[in-house]
């Protein structure tokens, strides 16, 4: 055989039917996700971590249940019983999510881009004004590991996860929220908590002034009354204008209602529709700036 006296082979990895395979050949489409594997790749030798990546491609991890701070999972090595991985990152106190929230609530396209599922890009600075990161900062922010032989740190079985916890980041924003210690039912109430504080300081100015508005009832005119008129412009229109632009998030309402329940199909349907939405804007765009013949 020409291996010579001392020569094993190093043994494959098992091929599970049902693992959880990359759905791309890029990690991290989206920039949390891509944030969260630039961190890894600063506190982590980057040698290390592209060991996992053909095991995270060729669905070699089972599963993976992220919980208050932390992450496990059940990787498929060479031997006949799969890998344990543990991924421990500690939550944020009380106290600094409530710091960090009402730096969030102090600008509402926070509120409406996470209730869409995205993540505002100027989501780090609000958790700065808590003094803290969303994100791990230190080697110590990350603990982890894993039941196999390689005293590695982290393994390509660790590594594996590290790079599927991206792609799940991805779909769901407020997975790095749970890790962190906070659901996004958590997330949303003490945004509302916060906003509704701030709104209620400013009451007493709003009602101030509402004591000086009038209010004038105009009679309501039936419809039939005036069906001869129906396309006749009430008022001149030459000062009317309005903007053309994108709107600052793709599919928004689709994201905020969800998946419907009629759908079956295995691709992903909000990733579907916000391709379409994104679509129906571009040819929106087009139409108006070539004088909207089309």
């Amino acid at each position: 055989m020409g291996w010579g006296w001392g020569y094993f082979p190093k043994p494959k990895p098992r091929r599970p039917a049902d693992g959880i395979k990359a759905q791309s050949k890029k990690f991290g489409q989206t920039w949390w996700a891509s944030r969260w594997l630039i961190a890894l790749e600063r506190l982590v030798d980057p040698g290390r971590l592209s060991r996992g990546r053909s095991y995270a491609r060729s669905g070699q991890v089972l599963n993976i249940d992220i919980t208050s701070g932390k992450v496990t999972a059940q990787v498929q090595g060479s031997r006949p019983q799969p890998y344990k991985v543990k991924i421990t990152i500690k939550p944020l106190s009380d106290a600094q999510w409530i710091s960090a929230a009402d730096a969030m609530a102090a600008q509402a396209i926070f509120a409406a881009k996470l209730l869409a599922g995205e993540m505002p890009n100027e989501i780090e600075e609000a958790f700065a004004v808590a003094k803290v990161s969303l994100f791990p900062l230190k080697s110590d922010d990350l603990i982890t590991s894993c039941s196999c032989p390689d005293y590695s740190n982290p393994c390509k079985h660790i590594a594996a996860v590290y790079y599927l916890l991206g792609e799940q980041f991805d779909g769901d924003p407020f997975l790095l929220f749970r890790l962190r210690g906070k659901s996004k039912s958590e997330i949303m109430d003490l945004l509302r908590a916060c906003r509704s504080a701030s709104a209620g300081e400013a009451a007493p100015a709003k009602r101030s002034r509402a004591k000086r508005v009038e209010v004038v009832e105009e009679p309501v005119i039936s419809l039939d009354a005036e069906i001869d008129r129906f396309w006749v412009m009430a008022a001149d229109l030459a000062d009317w204008r309005t903007t053309i632009e994108r709107p600052p998030l793709d599919a928004a309402l689709i994201k905020r209602l969800g998946k419907p329940g009629f759908w079956h199909g295995k691709e992903d349907f909000i990733a579907m529709m916000t391709v379409a939405y994104r679509g129906v804007t571009e040819a929106a765009l087009n139409a108006a700036f070539k004088g909207g013949d089309e």
